[in-house]
């Protein structure tokens, strides 16, 4: 096994913890902004959104203080378009998980070979934002 680069694993827990606290921001906006006839459905998959990302945070968190690390209290930036049509939601909501599609990727590069631990972390995270990218593609696809 390679050793574990402590100090790069740190920085990018750090970096995706912030991301994904950014994303609890993000869908809590979009389930706000939300109207229309198909509002409740698209609604209740932003909040879910927002609790999965939570999550992702809270995970990513426990792991970085684990290896010593200080979390951070930031945000990553949130890009807003100020357009609220939900195809534009959820082409905000792809672009946002395709960034962290990277991030988790970068991650598992780092610890490849070092933990297995984080090495499955990585890889279950990887699974879950490869199938939201899916999920969002087909909610796209209804659009014309």
């Amino acid at each position: 096994m390679k050793e574990l680069d402590t100090q790069k694993t740190i920085e990018l827990l750090n970096q995706i913890m912030e991301f994904e606290l950014a994303g609890v921001v993000r869908y809590t906006h979009y389930s706000l902004m939300v109207t229309g006839p198909n509002r409740l459905p698209i609604v209740e998959f932003f909040q879910a959104q927002a609790s999965e990302s939570l999550l992702h945070a809270q995970e990513s968190g426990e792991i970085l203080t684990g290896l010593e690390g200080h979390p951070s209290q930031r945000i990553a930036p949130i890009e807003e378009t100020n357009q609220h049509a939900v195809r534009d939601l959820l082409q905000e909501s792809l672009n946002h998980e395709q960034k962290a599609l990277v991030l988790y990727k970068q991650l598992l590069e780092v610890v490849s070979g070092a933990r297995v631990y984080l090495e499955e972390f990585a890889r279950t995270q990887i699974g879950q934002e490869e199938r939201h990218n899916l999920v969002i593609k087909k909610m796209l696809r209804d659009f014309s």
